[in-house]
């Protein structure tokens, strides 16, 4: 029995190796619907592919436009704020300055007006002040001519001679004051 079984195993075919005319028939069937492939699938899918491959590139490259684009209005907006804060501090330094200025001019303006309050002030004690010392010299005049008159005993009514009377004992009294400050 062992020679049968050396004879049937030789018989048999290797299930892994297939007969040759239907390695040869299989072959060109492949290459038959392989051709065909190539032939009608292979531009479609490299047309696909290339469309891809651009819309791909097209939306990188319009993404560096778009990237490029906002970098610039970026540094354009930079630049504005920039210059608007520069703006707002020199306008606040003007403002500054402007104040200052008033202040100095209201400071200055309050001070002539109370120069002028002042002077006038003296002005009107001064005119006072004759007012009243004439008025009083001419009270104390007649109180002292009517005072000798009645110490005397006649009337001392001569009028230029009473005037010189009194303006010297006046003035002797405004020496004597002045000296004693």
């Amino acid at each position: 029995m062992s020679q049968l079984l050396i004879l049937a195993a030789e018989e048999t075919e290797n299930p892994l190796v297939p007969p040759i005319p239907e390695l040869v028939i299989g072959l060109i069937a492949f290459v038959i619907v392989f051709g065909f492939l190539a032939w009608k699938l292979l531009p479609n899918i490299n047309k696909v592919l290339e469309e891809r491959r651009e819309a791909i590139e097209g939306g990188i490259e319009k993404a560096e436009a778009a990237q490029t684009e906002a970098q610039s209005v970026l540094e354009q907006y930079k630049a504005q704020l920039a210059e608007a804060r520069h703006e707002a501090a020199r306008l606040r330094q003007e403002a500054q300055e402007q104040g200052a200025a008033l202040i100095a001019e209201m400071r200055a303006e309050g001070q002539r007006q109370r120069e002028e309050i002042v002077t006038a002030g003296h002005a009107q004690i001064e005119a006072d002040r004759k007012a009243a010392s004439s008025a009083l010299r001419q009270d104390v005049g007649k109180l002292a001519t009517e005072l000798a008159g009645k110490l005397v005993g006649e009337s001392l009514e001569d009028h230029a001679r009473q005037s010189r009377v009194i303006d010297r004992f006046l003035d002797e009294l405004e020496e004597k004051a002045e000296a004693a400050r």
